[in-house]
Order: C-alpha cells, then structure tokens, then sequence
C-alpha cells in the first residue's frame, strides 16, 4: 500500500480508562478482532475488520485526565514540518513529533478552535488497511465554534481545497485533496450541549444505523443525535459506555438529493 497523500485521513485511535470494556463494545457493535496489546507501546492494540487494520485501542496513559475519545490522524511526508506549519497557523502542539518504534512518528496537536487531531509520517505502518465500508473509518468532520479560525488553519497546513455546501440553514464545508472530499467541517450550533468543546468527529460505516443504535445503548452506551437520513447515507451520533463520541453511518441508506457546493 501507497503511503498515503499529505493531509489524507489515515488513522484512528482512542484511550480508554477500562480497554477491556472498550474491546467488548467495538467488538460487538462493529466485529472487530483485536491484537494482543504490545506492552512496548502500553498495551496499544488494533482492532480488524476481515483482517484487516482499522483502527485501534489503548489503556489511558498515567496522568491523562478527561473522558475517552477518538482522534483522526492526517498523513504528513514529514511530520516535524507539519509541526512547523501546526505552530505557524495558530496551532497548538500537544505533543512535539515523537517517533513510535518502527511504525512512525507522529504529531498531536489542537487547532485554533481547540480541536484535538495528529499527524502521522509512515514508516512501516501506513494507517487504515481498509476504509469506506461496515466496520470501517469512513468520514471524519471538525465540529467547530470558531469555523472562520478552522477554515484559515486546515488549507494552511495541509493542502486542502475548501468548498462551501449551499444549504441556508447549516454552515458546513468540505476540505479537498485533488477535487476529492476528505474532510467535513461544521459549526456547531444549538443542537450541541454549550459545554461540549470543538472536536473531531469519526465516522464508522454500519451495515444498519438502526440496529448499530441498538447495540450501542443496549452496552450501556448513548444516542446523542439522530438517526437521520441524508443524501450522504442514514446515521447517528452516539457515545460508548466510557464516553466516547463518534457517529454510526450506513452509506447504503440514502435520501434525498445530493448538495451543491461552491
């Protein structure tokens, strides 16, 4: 596999205080199989859809406080210039560029409207195996209350086109990399909890939004928006027992017609 494109959505990981209980849920909500957790890397451990890496799981590190959640990864050539470039444009980094083992070295860091995200320079591993289906990443958007500081930050440090989706009622665009959408970006209005700062939200593919709804709340985790149908496909939002945040989208159910941008 290729590595991927510069700014190219390419991995998805999260910290979970319990990571057994979090294993238990993705397994059962998405069929995902797990690695033995490397005790290298802190009990860090892949989690496969068909054998194939699509994510993965870890113990929260001693001393991180806050809730569980996602972080999207974006391919960087080289990830102390993306740093440079994170820095430049009013970013903040979380962690400077650290290299991990032979798989590469990444960058965490937040955007001027406090998104957390990272970059990721390959080595031997390279991200997602597979992508766009059930039990796969599929999409990712910046939920953010300050878009004109998400909108100037993202094209400067990877090299994105913006486009504007022509809806009156909701200000959302999309980020390109040659004319190919890869990432949303949205701001975050009155259907948000007020304290509930930017972020980026993971998409997962489902083969029902319904049934996935179903197994989430019955494993003690939380419908927080929807499911509603879009031209994009049928999803929801919702949260795992620990409080992670993602959303849950069937790309097979589709309604309605798709939207202009400019």
């Amino acid at each position: 596999m290729a590595v991927q494109p510069e700014g190219t959505p390419c991995w998805a990981d999260a910290m979970f205080p319990d990571v057994e209980a979090a294993k238990s849920f993705y397994g059962e909500l998405f069929g995902w199989t797990f690695d033995v957790g490397s005790e290298e890397f802190g009990g860090y451990a892949q989690a496969r859809s068909d054998g194939k890496a699509v994510a993965a799981v870890s113990p929260q590190m001693p001393g991180v406080d806050g809730p569980a959640a996602w972080n999207l990864y974006f391919a960087a050539p080289d990830a102390a210039a993306t740093a440079a470039k994170i820095r430049d444009n009013g970013g903040t980094l979380a962690m400077e560029p650290m290299q991990v083992g032979e798989f590469g070295t990444m960058v965490t860091a937040q955007e001027p409207s406090g998104a957390y995200f990272s970059a990721w320079q390959a080595d031997t591993h390279e991200g997602f195996e597979k992508t766009g289906g059930p039990g796969a990443y599929c999409w990712a958007e910046v939920n953010t209350r300050d878009p004109e500081k998400t909108d100037a930050f993202f094209p400067a440090v990877f090299p994105f086109e913006a486009k504007t989706m022509d809806v009156d009622d909701v200000d959302f665009r999309v980020f390109e990399l040659a004319g190919e959408p890869v990432l949303g970006r949205l701001k975050m209005n009155g259907d948000f909890p007020p304290d509930v700062p930017s972020h980026i939200n993971v998409h997962f593919g489902v083969d029902n939004c319904d049934a996935a709804i179903a197994t989430v709340t019955k494993l003690g985790g939380q419908l927080l928006f929807g499911p509603m149908d879009s031209p994009f496909g049928r999803f929801a939002t919702v949260a795992d027992q620990q409080g992670a945040v993602f959303t849950v989208i069937d790309l097979a159910t589709t309604e309605g017609e798709m939207p202009t941008f400019h």
